[in-house]
């Protein structure tokens, strides 16, 4: 367990927000942490749909039951984060 930072990029956001998580955090645990600094401030919120993550530029996101600590991310990389269906 230890504290770790991300670099936050909200689909519909302007701005990129550093989000301090954690090694142990889910992937839906970063994207609720992320959700809080970008949903309802500068992107709607999107009820039933949920919160995706995957590295920047990447096709596929990440598993949400994966621990950020096994994503192979370094601290302030980039994690885009998107409403999805599912």
């Amino acid at each position: 367990m230890a504290p770790f930072p991300i670099s936050s990029k909200f689909h519909g956001d302007f701005v990129l927000k550093l989000v301090a998580v954690d090694t142990d955090n889910t992937i839906d645990e970063v994207a609720a942490a992320a959700a809080e600094h970008s949903v309802g401030i500068h992107v709607p919120d999107q009820p039933g749909k949920v919160i995706r993550a995957r590295a920047q530029d990447a096709d596929a996101p990440f598993p949400r039951d994966m621990k950020l600590s096994d994503t192979g991310l370094e601290p302030t990389d980039t994690i885009e984060f998107y409403f999805s269906e599912v």
